[in-house]
């Protein structure tokens, strides 16, 4: 979500500092510009004394300037700590049974459940990141494939095995998973 945020927002202010650049770029060396644009010359000025005072005389105005500066500090600061908030999951609760609740951490429970994938036969190297929130968490797997392995056979041993052992000894009622394969890259065997 936040990637894509940022591609959007990039590519609009992109987009409006490439026109805007333009069109002043067009005015200043000569170019005809269409009759709305606001500078027509080498000469013209970007904002003129005019324009300046025009609107500081209005009891609306100072408001309307504060309000749309208020909004915009408030979207920059959303947007910076929206980039500073971690995807990974600090902690994940576990039923206790007593109705209170234990708090496992996120990367205790990302370790083993590594450490237990990467441990199946044909998987060269596993990695884990909890992401969600800490009372449904989701895991992201990443298994590193030896050239040997069968992937439906390591699939099912993952799901079956670690998975579900992480899911039963975090008593959470599900443990979905995303899991990415890729393979080792090795060179070709010769046959003699």
């Amino acid at each position: 979500m936040i990637g894509t945020v940022n591609r959007v927002l990039l590519g609009l202010a992109g987009l409006v500092l490439v026109c805007v650049g333009g069109g002043v770029l067009a005015a200043a060396v000569g170019l005809s510009v269409p009759s709305w644009w606001p500078w027509y010359g080498k000469n013209d000025v970007l904002l003129s004394d005019a324009d300046r005072d025009r609107w500081r005389s209005e009891g609306w105005w100072w408001p309307v300037v504060i309000a749309v500066l208020a909004v915009l500090v408030v979207l920059a600061l959303w947007w910076l700590l929206a980039q500073l908030r971690r995807a990974r999951l600090a902690e994940v609760l576990v039923d206790s049974g007593d109705g209170e609740g234990a708090l496992l951490r996120g990367r205790a429970l990302e370790g083993v459940l590594a450490q237990e994938a990467g441990a199946l036969d044909g998987v060269a190297r596993a990695q884990v990141v909890l992401t969600g929130r800490r009372s449904e968490p989701q895991a992201r797997v990443r298994l590193l494939m030896e050239p040997h392995a069968g992937p439906d056979e390591a699939l099912g041993r993952l799901t079956d095995e670690a998975l579900a052992h992480a899911r039963d000894s975090a008593g959470l009622a599900k443990l979905p998973a995303e899991v990415r394969l890729k393979a080792v890259k090795h060179r070709a065997e010769r046959v003699s």
